[in-house]
Parts: structure tokens; C-alpha cells; sequence
């Protein structure tokens, strides 16, 4: 008698009903826990490898549970559960006992199947694996196995099964062997399944223990590889299955009952499927190990993966080869082999963690694993780790080897080698990988006045040498030399983005071993220059420029960026892409006197070009930069002025300022106060005069949308600073040889002295004056001066009237004699008498008309302690 004969093939040989939609599989009826979860299901309580738990959830996890094929309301109130493999392999033993039972009461076949449906419990107590035999596995299954008349709902049912079954006592079957196909492709063939000879007792409520060594044999190899890859890839909705044999079946006194072909079909929905396995990597070490047979190292890479067995189930797995590969340029394209791993002995036991190490060691980096991919400049390698440091779902992909070799027999090899399986790289947090980001010896570039302003020289550009502090994960023991930075940065400032930079250049790295407890770090070198700092907010430029000039406290820049880091490796060189990096760069205040703290001198004063209403001028300047910082200056404009009226403009190019003195420093001057109406003249007139009368003057110099011509936005949001300082020295010759001399007679004057000394003649009613220019190699010439001599400040001595223009030459000159016309009832004049022979200290009050080329001014002119000669 067949079940296939008597039901549908969705009606399970040990249902609790003949209903095909409300019948149950014998592993649809599993009631204990164990079934429930999946086969190798991970404990949540394994600590990770890098010291995390998961919560523990191991409740769910009960010991093994009663097999039945009642009903889900059965009177024992057993729970549904969901189908698990173990119970596919139970099932399918076991159910030709069923069938026995039912076969064995030929002469109420109905009804007695029916009660064996209902009241048949099995559980199993233990699942191991006695040994890897060259065809397949050699299982020995035990289990408790007996008819609950209770379980049947049919009060005569349970009655003729009772007689039946008592009458019986036993049913013994012979060696059998199963076979399992799967219905959905065509019938292929997963697996046998070898049954040794059975004995059992089918008097109700009498237990028998079932010791089984079955001889399993897994089917085609395309077929489980198929099965495999749907239920990876998440397509497996259902599966069908169809187990058949012939079973030959005897009662306790040896008299045959025939065979019997026996067909049960058993259906799973995809979510009654068991999941991948959880784990947890709770080791992960990287070195550099000798490779076999040779001088060479390579990278090894050990790894330790625990997960959790809930099941009654244990067997040893031998070691097994893998390949280790990484997904290449097409989703769904070859992948590339990188490494091959070998796996330790597996000890699988029941209710425990299961721990998997394995070994592998790169001997080097396959050409296409670096390779850019057709279209784009990301090799496979760089979308690997991009996605790694950005945190997201990164994966290699594990392959059973086809040769295994060793005690693995070649079964084993068939059907891992058909299999792949994504495995995720853990994921952490890379924020703090940089540990410290400075920037020092930094200099300054400019713009470029005659680039395009979307040129990158139309940017400021920044020099420097760039220090990063990287920690090292505590896996990572192999050598690391940083050969090449390169990175976009954005440049912030109190949380508004100011720039942004991008670096490419060389670098070079030392790793800093840490100690016991301490992490391992990478110290990167590289030197920047003249990198573009693109600014995108000229405000927030002038916003660190002002606190740099009148602030007290550092500065600081917040850096973001994402860097290729180039690295050699005892693997070769290649290029770790997408590595964020902050970092802060600490500027120092410039000082709140920058500008005064500089001590400009200026020397070799020339004139270049006149005009009647300006003159134009070019001087030598030696200065002192106190800063940290350097600059490049290729050409920079900024306005002079006095009494907030623009005098004049100063510009200088191809400028370089270095830290410490500098010296000979080529700056041009305009001076054409015209630029300001009538009012610009008169203050640029008074500016000279005070300026030659020895009076502390200053002016203000101011930028302009014209000081950086490519960028004019941000010389006018520049243009909010103004820096006044004292009118620069002239160096006028004599003035370090002591020929200065103040009102007191002191030698301690720093203002400019253009009048060096004079002597008057009595008799002759003359006097000549001394005069030092300041120019190099221009003439001035004096058109027109009318002086008054004073002594003591108020006492008049002559005046002064002369209208002959005469020269002065570069250096110092004396003067034609000029006519003196004396005061005779003053005070001077009996002084005057009284240094007959002599030298008296004299002042002077004059207005002089000069000339230089084309352009003309009336200055005037007060001087104080002139040292004077009186002669016959």
C-alpha cells in the first residue's frame, strides 16, 4: 500500500488528516525547540573580536522537543514551529515507520494508517556525525519513539488501532534506502539516505529508543549548487520536496507483509527556511609571514569566527581549502582571486560555540584587483575599501576549492566549490583615525593678478609642511610606508566653510610601535607647495585675517577631508582611496602691532616717472617679519592714506617675505593726492611738511577690489581692514654718523634730517645751508624759499628770501650763499654777536617751492637745533 495511492502529494504520509491544505509534514509537526532555530543559529552572547556583545537571547533555545503529527491543537498543547533541516532528515527515517505501522494492519488499512498518522510521537535526542565516508556522511541518529492513542480524535480510530496495534506488538523492517528529489527542478536527485534494519514496538504508550547509523549520500552537485545560490540571492520562496523508497516489513513472528513502495512529499515556505548562520569575528590578525618554499614574505591573515550550535547535534568538520575573492568591476561580473584560505578542524557540539579559524597568506595583489575599471579611474580594490572607511555593507566573497587534498574526501570539494558566500568585513568607525593634523612652516602665495579668475592661480596658495597622526587598528602588524597624499580638503572657520584645498604631493610616514595597552601609530610627512586655497567666502576670509592682526589667542582651522593615501606594502604599491581625515591647523596672532614691530627702513629712494600732479617712486625696503609665516607677493596694490583721504596707491610684485629680516625689498609708490579733489592736495602738501619737520606722521594703508586684480571680491571684502602705521624712515645719508641732533642737543632723534648744518657771514649778509636728499640718484630743485631764522624758538635772527632755483644733487650738498636780510633790534642778533667764531643752535620756519622733473609742490618747513657757524 502507498501513501500515494491514498493521498495527494501535498498530504504528508504522518498528517494529522487527510485534508491535503490542513495536513502536516512530520517536520511541519517538530515540537521542541531545538528544530525551531537555524542549524548553526549564533550566540548573541559571543563577545566580538574587537570586544563588543550582542544581547543574549538564549531562552528560545530549549532541548530537544517531541516529534508528532497531530494536529496544532492537539490536547498536549504543543506550538507550531517552524521546519528546520534536521527535521527533513528525521522525517524521512522515520516515516517508513509510519508506514510500517499502517502496512502491518493490512486488514483495517484505513483506519489503522489514520491512528498511526495521529498518535505516532517521535523525539529526537541526538544527531552526530560518525565519520566522512568518500560518498558521503555515515549519520547516527537517536531518538524516542512511541503511539499515543490520546492524540487521536475519532473515538473508533483510536479504538481498532488500539486492538490492532496490541494485537501486533511489533512490525520490523529491512534495510532501506531513501531517496529525496526535488519536485520544482524536474525531479533532480539531493541526496540518499541508507536506513540499517529497524525493530519497534507499537503497543500504545511503549517507548522504544532508536539507535540509527545511516549512511547519507549527497545527490547532483548543479542540483544543491542551484538550491545554494537561490536561497543566498533571497529567491527561494518554497520548496517542494518528494522522498521515495521500497519498504519490506514483517510482523514480531517473522511473517512477511511484503514490500511496499512508499512516496511522501514535504513543502517549505521560504521563511520556514533556516537563515545564514549569525556570527561574530572575534579574531583578526594581520602579519608578514615567509612563504613556503622561498625567501619572500607575504601578508597572512588569521581569522577567528565564532557563532552558536542550539542543536543535539555533533560532528567533526576536516580542514577545508577556500578562495578568497573580491567582487570585481560588474555587479554581477567574474569575481578576482586574491588569496586561498585554510580552515582548522571544526568541533561542532551540541548547545555550544563553534569557533572557525582559518589561515591565508596573499603572496601578492593581482594585476586587475588594482586595475581601474573600463570607464572610470576606482579599481575594484578602491570601491572595496571606499565602502569599507565610509562605513557601509562591504563584502569578500568565500569559495569552497574543488581539490582539497588531505583527509577531505572529493563529495566535499563538488559541492562547496559550487557554492559562494558574501561574507561582510566587520564594520567600524573610522572618525578618529587621524589623532593630530598640524600644519607648519607655512608661507603665503597671492594671486596671480593676470590669471583668468577661473584659473587656479587666480587663488591665494599655501605652503607648508603637512604632519598627520594616524592610528593604526590594532589587527594591522605589517610594515606601512606612506609614499603619496593626495586629498580635497574644506577649510572651516567657527563652523563656516572658508576654502577649499586640494593636495598633491609626496609624503613620507614613520610607524610609532605603542605599548602594552597602547595603539599603534603612522606619523605622515608631506610638503606642500604652492597649494590653492580656493576660497568660497572672501567674509570669512576677512573675518581670520582680522584675528589674526588684532587677536591674542591662535586661530584655529577646522580641515575635513577625504584622502588617497599611496602605500607600500610587502604586497607592492597601491592607493587606499576615500580615508577621512579632520584634523585642526592652530595659526598664531600676528601681533597687535604687526605693522610697527616690522621697523620698515626705506632706502635707495629713486623717482621713476613725474607728471605736474603726481610722482611716481621706487624704493628699497628693509623690514623685520617677527610672524611664523612667509609670503609670495606677485603683485599686490594697495591705497595710501591720510586723514581718510587716498594719497596715493603702493604696489609691489614677485615679493618675497621670509621670517626674520629682509632686506632690499622693491616697492613702487603714486603719490597723487589729486585722486581726492582739492582737499587731497592740501592734506598731501601738510603730510610732506610734517614729514620734513621731523613730526610723527602716519598713514593708512588700505586694500581695494583693485589690490588682487583676479579676484576683486576679495579685495573688497578685504577692503573692511585698515592698517595705520608711522611713515617709514628714509635712510638719509649721514644719518648713521651721528649727524642728527634734536632741540636738546641729543643724539637720540630718529626722524629724518634734510638739513644737516649752516653758516652764516656777518659781513657778507649770507648764509649756506648743508643739505642731505634722500634720493639715489634724482636732483631736486629748490625754486623758490623764503626762511626765518629763530633763536631759542621765537627770537629772530634774518630772513631768508631766495627765488633763483638752484640744484640738490643725490647725497649731501651745500647750497648757493643766500642773501640774509638781519633783524636789528632783536635779541638773536646780540646772540649772534656772541658766537662770532663760534656755532649756535638755531630754528628754522621756511616755505620752499620744489621741483622734481615734472612735478611741483610748495611745502613748508620747520626745523628745530640746526647746528649753525657764525664767520666774519
Amino acid at each position: 500500500m502507498s501513501s500515494s495511492d491514498c493521498d495527494s502529494e501535498r498530504s504528508p504520509l504522518l498528517a494529522a488528516s487527510t485534508s491535503s491544505r490542513d495536513s502536516k509534514t512530520l517536520a511541519d509537526s517538530i515540537d521542541g525547540a531545538l528544530e525551531s532555530t537555524p542549524l548553526l543559529s549564533t550566540s548573541n552572547t559571543t563577545p566580538r573580536y574587537n570586544g563588543e556583545r550582542d544581547d543574549p537571547d538564549r531562552a528560545s533555545l530549549a532541548s530537544a522537543g517531541a516529534f508528532h503529527s497531530g494536529d496544532a491543537e492537539s490536547p498536549a498543547g504543543s506550538t507550531k514551529k517552524s521546519t528546520r533541516w534536521p527535521s527533513i532528515i528525521a522525517a524521512l527515517v522515520l516515516m517508513v515507520l509510519a508506514a510500517s505501522i499502517a502496512i502491518g494492519a493490512f486488514f483495517v488499512p484505513a483506519a489503522v494508517e489514520e491512528y498511526a498518522k495521529e498518535s505516532i510521537v517521535i523525539e529526537p535526542t541526538n544527531l552526530a556525525l560518525e565519520s566522512i565516508t568518500t560518498d558521503g556522511v555515515r549519520a547516527r541518529i537517536q531518538a524516542n519513539f512511541r503511539l499515543d492513542a490520546t492524540r487521536v480524535k475519532n473515538v473508533h480510530v483510536r479504538r481498532v488501532g488500539q486492538f490492532t496495534t496490541w494485537l501486533a506488538k511489533e512490525l520490523a523492517t529491512e534495510e532501506t534506502r531513501v531517496k529525496v528529489y526535488w519536485i520544482d527542478h524536474d525531479n533532480m536527485l539531493l541526496g540518499t539516505a541508507g536506513l540499517p534494519p529497524l525493530t519497534i514496538t507499537i503497543a500504545n504508550g511503549h517507548n522504544t529508543e532508536l539507535d540509527i547509523v545511516a549512511d547519507l549520500a549527497p545527490g547532483d552537485a548543479d542540483t544543491i549548487r542551484t538550491i545554494a545560490n537561490q536561497f543566498l540571492a533571497g529567491k527561494m520562496d518554497t520548496i517542494r520536496v518528494r522522498g521515495t523508497t521500497d519498504v519490506t516489513v514483517k510482523t514480531r513472528f517473522n511473517i512477511p507483509l511484503g514490500t511496499h513502495a512508499v512516496s511522501e512529499t514535504m513543502e517549505f515556505e521560504g521563511k520556514e527556511l533556516p537563515p545564514l548562520p549569525s556570527y561574530n569575528i572575534t579574531g583578526l590578525n594581520f602579519e608578514e609571514r615567509p612563504l613556503p618554499g622561498g625567501d619572500k614574505e607575504g601578508m597572512a591573515a588569521d581569522v577567528t569566527i565564532t557563532s552558536f550550535n542550539p542543536y543535539p547535534i555533533a560532528f567533526d568538520v576536516p580542514s577545508l581549502k577556500f578562495e578568497v575573492l573580491v567582487p570585481g568591476c560588474k555587479k554581477h561580473g567574474p569575481a578576482i582571486s586574491v588569496a586561498t584560505a585554510v580552515s582548522d578542524v571544526i568541533a561542532l557540539r551540541p548547545e555550544a560555540d563553534v569557533a572557525v579559524t582559518a589561515h591565508s597568506i596573499v603572496e601578492e595583489l593581482p594585476e586587475p584587483l588594482t586595475r581601474p575599471c573600463p570607464g572610470g579611474t576606482m579599481s575594484p580594490l578602491d570601491k572595496l575599501f571606499e565602502a569599507y572607511l565610509a562605513g557601509q555593507p562591504a563584502s569578500v566573497l568565500v569559495r569552497g576549492q574543488k581539490e582539497q587534498g588531505g583527509e577531505a574526501p572529493g563529495w566535499i570539494g563538488d559541492i562547496i566549490s559550487s557554492v559562494t558566500v558574501p561574507v561582510p568585513l566587520p564594520q567600524q568607525s573610522f572618525d578618529d583615525l587621524i589623532r593630530n593634523f598640524s600644519l607648519m612652516d607655512v608661507s603665503l602665495s597671492l594671486p596671480d593678478p593676470l590669471a583668468d579668475p577661473d584659473d587656479l592661480d587666480s587663488n591665494p596658495k599655501v605652503s607648508g609642511t603637512i604632519v598627520a597622526l594616524a592610528a593604526l587598528p590594532s589587527e594591522l602588524n605589517i610594515g606601512l610606508n606612506v609614499s603619496h597624499v593626495q586629498a580635497k580638503a574644506d577649510v572651516f572657520y567657527h563652523s563656516r566653510k572658508l576654502g577649499e584645498l586640494e593636495i598633491d604631493e609626496k609624503a613620507s610616514s614613520i610607524q610609532i610601535e605603542g605599548g602594552p595597552g597602547e595603539e599603534n601609530l603612522i606619523e605622515i610627512t608631506s610638503r606642500v607647495h604652492d597649494t590653492p586655497l580656493k576660497v568660497t567666502d572672501d567674509d570669512v576670509l576677512t573675518d581670520v585675517i582680522q584675528a589674526l592682526l588684532f587677536g591674542d589667542v591662535n586661530v584655529i582651522l577646522d580641515i575635513s577631508a577625504l584622502v588617497d593615501v599611496g602605500v607600500h606594502t610587502i604586497l607592492g604599491q597601491f592607493v587606499v582611496k576615500g580615508v577621512p581625515a579632520e584634523g585642526r591647523i592652530p595659526l598664531k596672532p600676528l601681533g597687535n602691532d604687526l605693522l610697527g614691530s616690522m621697523q620698515p627702513q626705506v632706502g635707495n629712494l629713486e623717482v621713476v616717472d613725474t607728471s605736474p600732479v603726481s610722482i611716481s617712486l621706487q624704493a628699497s625696503v628693509n623690514l623685520t617679519n617677527p610672524t611664523p609665516y612667509a609670503a609670495y607677493i606677485p603683485w599686490v596694490s594697495i591705497h595710501i592714506l591720510n586723514n581718510a583721504t587716498v594719497l596715493g596707491e603702493a604696489r609691489a610684485k614677485r615679493l618675497t617675505i621670509k621670517r626674520g629680516v629682509n632686506t632690499n625689498l622693491k616697492v613702487t609708490a603714486v603719490w597723487r593726492p589729486s585722486l581726492e579733489e582739492e582737499d587731497g592736495q592740501q592734506i598731501g602738501r601738510d603730510l610732506i611738511s610734517q614729514y620734513i619737520s621731523g613730526y610723527n606722521t602716519t598713514v593708512t594703508l588700505k586694500i581695494h577690489p583693485g589690490t588682487i586684480p583676479s579676484k576683486p571680491e576679495l579685495g573688497k571684502a578685504l577692503s573692511k581692514l585698515n592698517f595705520t602705521l608711522p611713515m617709514p624712515r628714509l635712510n638719509v645719508p649721514g644719518d648713521n654718523e651721528g649727524g642728527r641732533h634734536d632741540g636738546n642737543g641729543s643724539a637720540n632723534d630718529t626722524a629724518p634730517h634734510f638739513i644737516r648744518g649752516a653758516s652764516f657771514h656777518v659781513f657778507s649778509s649770507t648764509a649756506t645751508f648743508t643739505l642731505a636728499s634722500p634720493f639715489s640718484r634724482n636732483t631736486i630743485y629748490i625754486e623758490h624759499i623764503n626762511a626765518t631764522a629763530l633763536y631759542n624758538h621765537t627770537e629772530e635772527i634774518g630772513r631768508i628770501k631766495y627765488d633763483s632755483p638752484f640744484g640738490c644733487p643725490p647725497g649731501v650738498s651745500t647750497t648757493p650763499r643766500l642773501p640774509v636780510d638781519w633783524s636789528l633790534d632783536s635779541v638773536g642778533r646780540d646772540k649772534l654777536k656772541e658766537a662770532l667764531g663760534g656755532r649756535l643752535k638755531l630754528d628754522a620756519k621756511a616755505t620752499v617751492k620744489v621741483r622734481i622733473g615734472s612735478w611741483t609742490e610748495t611745502l613748508w618747513y620747520i626745523g628745530r637745533g640746526i647746528g649753525a657757524s657764525v664767520r666774519l
